[in-house]
């Protein structure tokens, strides 16, 4: 996991360089951080549908593979159509990675010890996150950009070395369903085509998303009578999975719309520096990481809905808080950046373990695809009404606006998870309610 959360941020504040050493515009370099994302989206689903036929361990170990050939293909691209095909394989081999990495980790730890595992999970990831962009920024001060694809090699042979020792699992499924991997595809591609042309050429996007729909209709269809949908529509009939994966989209979503709105609002409308700017944002990623380990061992003795219920409100009030107007501004967005890191933390542990507890066993790589669906649909509708807000909005009111979205986000995440709440609730009020009726009528 670390090694696909590096290669995010590393890319990221890489891009400019990338730009001037291909000859290219900043907005075609900008594919290739598209690309991968599009390919993650791609690759999440199917790689679980691939895994209950061959395995977790094998196909993690494949998309581990791919990822590393197609970095060492990025080092050695020598335009940007190299460049975007390798980032292409590398997505594939990233959705293999996120999708199976918990499910791994219930394999190996069992249930039991699930949320302390999950807890060291976003705590990687929470530590990379933060720690890319200064590490990027660094190799590209003395080295030259294909170095930031070379440097994640060691980690890389430390990672298939290590996953040599993942538990071995059984073979389940009877067979691959190609036609509904290939109806998956154009479904996702369908999608972010309408999304990136929708501005600009209305009538052609909305065919195209009705042609997505259609073939979303029929990936449906499908599912209904497999044992192990590519769409695992069996899973969401599961009410706490359900619960958690809306819930998680929301959150997603406040937090991508937050982190695109901070930089901006600290730069443009306080007129902070690019080093003050990355200090304050910093924050939020740190956060998340003290939080996160002790969110785990939280969630197991005491249960999720209430953490994620909580860890929703804290995320929104961070983000209201982002939005007022005081005498210490800095101060202000440092308390609101770290508020939102704990507000996350204490909402993505708890969600993610209620998600993968609420999946049978054998299913836990769909769980997995659909968890790693979750987290990127929202991060990309975070990131597309951010956009949208910097089009019809002006410049110095789009991040305020943006926070308010987010704050909208985070406390949906909440409300949503407080129907497992009530939930967990209702056996006692059902007991309470007999007791008093017994009572009442033995009077």
């Amino acid at each position: 996991m670390a090694l696909v959360v590096l290669d995010a941020g590393l890319i990221n504040v890489a891009l400019p360089s990338l730009a001037r050493s291909l000859g290219v515009a900043p907005a075609q370099i900008i594919m290739a951080v598209s690309c991968y994302q599009a390919a993650l989206v791609v690759g999440l689903l199917p790689s679980a549908h691939v895994a209950e036929r061959f395995g977790e361990r094998r196909v993690f170990i494949a998309g581990l593979l791919l990822f590393t050939a197609a970095s060492v293909g990025c080092a050695n691209a020598v335009n940007l159509p190299m460049l975007l095909i390798a980032r292409v394989l590398q997505g594939l081999g990233g959705g293999a990675i996120m999708a199976l990495g918990v499910a791994l980790l219930r394999s190996a730890l069992g249930t039991d010890r699930l949320g302390m595992a999950i807890g060291w999970n976003a705590l990687t990831v929470a530590v990379c996150g933060a720690a890319a962009p200064f590490c990027g920024a660094a190799i590209v001060a003395i080295a030259p950009w294909p170095w930031l694809f070379m440097i994640k090699l060691p980690l890389a042979a430390v990672s298939l070395f290590a996953s040599m020792a993942l538990p071995v699992d059984r073979r389940r499924a009877s067979h691959i369903d190609i036609a509904s991997l290939f109806l998956h595809v154009g479904t996702c591609c369908a999608f972010m085509v309408a999304a990136q042309i929708g501005a600009d050429h209305g009538w052609v996007a909305i065919s195209i998303t009705a042609l997505a729909i259609a073939s979303a209709t029929m990936m449906i269809l499908r599912g209904r009578h497999a044992k192990q949908p590519v769409w695992p529509t069996d899973l969401l009939a599961l009410r706490p999975l359900r619960i958690s994966v809306a819930a998680s989209i929301c959150c997603f979503t406040a937090q991508s719309a937050g982190l695109i709105a901070l930089p901006f609002h600290l730069q443009l409308n306080l007129g902070s520096g690019p080093l003050g700017a990355g200090t304050i944002l910093s924050l939020w990623p740190l956060t998340v990481a003290a939080t996160s380990v002790v969110a785990g061992r939280v969630s197991e003795r005491f249960g999720s809905p209430l953490l994620c219920v909580v860890g929703g409100m804290v995320l929104g009030s961070g983000l209201l808080l982002s939005t007022l107007h005081t005498s210490n501004m800095f101060a202000q967005m440092a308390a609101g950046a770290a508020l939102c890191g704990l507000g996350f933390g204490l909402f993505q542990v708890p969600n993610n373990r209620t998600l993968f507890l609420a999946a049978p066993a054998h299913r836990s790589a769909a769980a997995g695809g659909m968890q790693g669906t979750a987290r990127v649909v929202g991060q990309t509708t975070g990131a597309m009404l951010m956009g949208w807000l910097f089009a019809t909005a002006s410049t110095q009111n789009a991040p305020t606006l943006g926070f308010a979205v987010g704050f909208l986000f985070a406390f949906a995440a909440a409300a949503i998870s407080s129907l497992a709440l009530v939930e967990r609730a209702e056996p006692r009020f059902r007991k309470l309610r007999n007791v008093m009726a017994q009572t009442i009528g033995g009077e």
